[in-house]
Order: C-alpha cells, then structure tokens, then sequence
C-alpha cells in the first residue's frame, strides 16, 4: 500500500474532525507499515483494533454533530458509516480467522478515507460549522480532551 499522505485540501475546517481523519489516516498508515515489515499477527491485530475503535468513535461524533446541526443528509452519511463498518468489522474477523486481509483492506481503507472526505463529508461542513458557531462544543478548543485524544 502506498503512504496516505496528508494535504490541506483534505481538511474540512473543523478542526476536532480534522484531527480525527488525520488520525485515521495516521493509524492506516501504521497498519499497513507493520504488515510491511512484518510485524507479528498479534501486534497487527492490535492496530486493527485500534483503527476499528477510532472509526467507531468518529462516525458516532460526527453523526452526533450532523445530528445536532440539523444536516439533511445526516441518515445517508450515517448508511456509509455502517457499510464502512461492516466492511472493517467483516476483515477484523477474517483476520482473527487467520486469513490474510491487507489486499483487500488496502483498496477499501486508502480508497474509502480520502474519497469519505472530499464527497461525502464535505456536504455538511456549512451545517456543521453554522451550529458550531452558535453551540461551542466543549473540548474541542486548543487543549481540550478532544484536541489531547486526537494529536
């Protein structure tokens, strides 16, 4: 798999959801590494579990948030969410199965990421960004518990 190389252009302008998909991508690139330089299977089954948990805990935020702003999309986005889950939820138990899942992951994880954020998660920024301006969301400032989650 080739490097997930972070740019501007992929940040949305929300900075607690920016430090999210950084994150992710941080933590593809960290599977995907150690497959390369092969780590052991207990070690890769750590980062996928790692990746599962910060997926699932950015599409409930960012669901949350959607919901909150009033996003008329908010159900269709969520539908990604729960196919991309499937999907990571599909290879973490095929990998615990021992099969060898990284070529198929890394189409779909690479892909999916980048694809997700200039499509899909672009639409609500506005709605988003409109709520956030009128309900500060605690945490989220420098600092915060979500900034210190999500460096």
């Amino acid at each position: 798999m080739s490097k997930l190389v972070w740019n501007e252009s992929f940040n949305l302008g929300i900075e607690v959801i920016d430090q999210q998909h950084r994150q992710l991508a941080d933590s593809i690139n960290r599977l995907f590494d150690a497959y390369a330089s092969g780590q052991s299977r207990k070690t890769l089954g750590k980062l996928i579990n790692e990746l599962v948990d910060l997926a699932t805990y950015h599409f409930g935020y960012e669901e949350n948030l959607q919901e909150k702003a009033g996003y008329s999309f908010a159900e269709a986005h969520k539908k990604t969410h729960v196919r991309l889950a499937g999907h990571m939820a599909d290879y973490q138990a095929r990998f615990e199965k021992g099969e060898d899942i990284f070529k198929d992951a890394d189409s779909l994880l690479g892909n999916w990421l980048f694809d997700h954020l200039k499509h899909d998660d672009a639409d609500y920024v506005a709605s988003a960004k409109e709520y956030l301006r009128h309900n500060p969301v605690p945490g989220t400032g420098k600092g915060g518990l979500m900034a210190r989650l999500f460096r």
